[in-house]
């Protein structure tokens, strides 16, 4: 192991001005939704001139692509992302909040440093492979558009996770362990009402009102809260009220809604019930509903062997040293929190109690340089959702977080934005690498190991299969 970790150190050090240029350079061109065509030719490009081969338009789907390196058996996949978030243009290293551009999007999820950093992990592996240190195949699957459109779940559904045996990938976050528990299903749909526009003063009887539909469907829903599994969350925006005018009988109304649930097969059920309030909501007023099935994602299965080499890995590598010019930063933009989580609502709500525990031992220090326990544990539900889920009912799955961020800093900030092309950004990116790519080499060379691994993942899915959350034959928007 001592060698892999030399190898893998010296591949990943390598190539780090390669791999920190890329990561900005995704992170100044931030594109969203299926959208990201200089993220992805650049990745792409990456990995061809490290000898892979590529595979581009997975199921169709625009910048969804696979590198494939080796040949035979064990087959190890490398998830990476590379999708931004809208309305988070923040300038880089800036401790206020100040918009590159008013309006655009920007990394606020780190999905510049996560791509790179699984495809750096991809490259150490396969630099293993082609030395004759192990034998096997390495994968490395460019998976667009994960903040909105869930391309994992689509190609899920269509196979293209079928025959691999393991499948690592991690995330930037506040903090260095493994991702710990599950996450929340989801859907996304849309519900449109038509009815017949009337004088609402002189001949309202003749008017049926496509916005009293939807209003019946939200009270219909509202009441439908108190008849969900607990962990259910059934969010709504209302997009078109129908116009303006009071005194018009509106004729159509819109609205999107995001159903979760901590269990795929109960999503399924209230998905349904969801559905039959907007029926119900038709049928009283005479209209017509429309429903459009945006996207869906599943929870994460956990896998508790991979996460206990996940971590040791991580332990073996270390975590990096910190200049004071980088600790002033993560200062700087820790006290710029406008509404900082508090210490004890982040800790139940996101962490288990091992790491509870340790956070609450290192409160004030600016960035979390610690390296979290682990024990594993069904219990943590992470109250998002993620389409890595998907990935994980179809092979056994893991990931880990990476201290990108300053300490407390939440997802789709303007905070994480603005560290995301630091140096303490690239660090944690270099740390994922090296810890997802000897995890890779220890899969790939003990067959008991990797057994453990597939035989905890059938025992999670032998009772309840993987059931798609996204139709047969539909295919996102673009």
């Amino acid at each position: 192991m001592n060698a892999w970790k030399q190898a893998i150190c010296s591949n990943v050090d390598a190539r780090e001005n390669r791999y920190t240029q890329l990561s900005d350079a995704i992170w100044d061109r931030p594109e969203l939704n299926f959208g990201e065509d200089f993220a992805a030719d650049a990745l792409c490009a990456l990995l061809e001139e490290e000898g892979f081969r590529l595979t581009k338009n997975l199921d169709h789907l625009p910048n969804a692509f696979r590198a494939e390196y080796g040949s035979g058996s064990p087959v190890i996949a490398f998830l990476g992302e590379y999708d931004a978030l809208s309305s988070l243009s923040q300038k880089a290293g800036c401790a206020v909040r100040e918009a590159l551009k008013p309006g655009a999007p920007g990394h606020g999820c780190g999905h510049n440093l996560l791509g790179v950093g699984a495809a750096a992990a991809a490259i150490a592996l396969k630099n293993l492979i082609a030395t004759g240190k192990t034998q096997g195949t390495v994968l490395f699957l460019g998976c667009p558009a994960e903040e909105t459109g869930s391309a994992k779940a689509f190609l899920a559904r269509d196979g293209y996770f079928d025959g691999i045996d393991a499948m690592l990938t991690w995330h930037p976050w506040d903090y260095n362990g493994i991702w710990p528990g599950s996450s929340l299903a989801n859907v996304k749909l849309i519900f449109r009402f038509r009815g017949q526009s009337a004088h609402a003063a002189s001949s309202p009887h003749l008017g049926r009102s496509a916005l009293d539909a939807l209003e019946l469907m939200n009270v219909g829903v509202q009441f439908l809260r108190e008849h969900v599994p607990d962990d259910t969350r059934i969010h709504y925006a209302i997009t078109d009220a129908g116009g303006t005018s009071p005194n018009v009988v509106q004729n159509y109304a819109e609205a999107v809604y995001l159903v979760r649930s901590q269990r795929l097969h109960d999503l399924e059920d209230i998905k349904n019930r969801v559905i039959d309030c907007a029926r119900g909501a038709a049928i009283m007023t005479g209209t017509q509903m429309e429903m459009e099935f945006v996207k869906g994602c599943s929870n994460i299965l956990p896998n508790f062997v991979m996460e206990e080499v996940l971590i040791a890995a991580m332990q073996e590598i270390g975590v990096p040293q910190y200049t004071p010019e980088e600790l002033a930063l993560a200062a700087q933009l820790h006290n710029a929190l406008e509404a900082p989580e508090t210490t004890l609502d982040k800790i139940t709500r996101l962490c288990p109690s091992q790491v509870r525990e340790e956070i609450l031992a290192h409160q004030g220090e600016p960035l979390y340089t610690f390296i979290a326990p682990h024990t594993p544990s069904d219990t943590p539900i992470i109250p998002v959702s993620t389409d890595v889920g998907d990935a994980s009912w179809c092979a056994p799955t893991s990931q880990v977080s990476c201290a990108a961020w300053a300490a407390d800093t939440p997802a789709h900030s303007w905070q994480a934005v603005a560290i995301g092309k630091s140096s303490v950004a690239h660090k944690a990116m270099l740390l994922a690498a090296k810890t997802l790519a000897l995890t890779g080499a220890r899969l790939m060379t003990d067959d008991a190991l990797l057994a453990r691994a597939k035989a905890e993942h059938k025992r999670r899915t032998d009772k309840t299969p993987y059931r798609c959350p996204v139709p047969p034959g539909l295919m996102p928007k673009f």
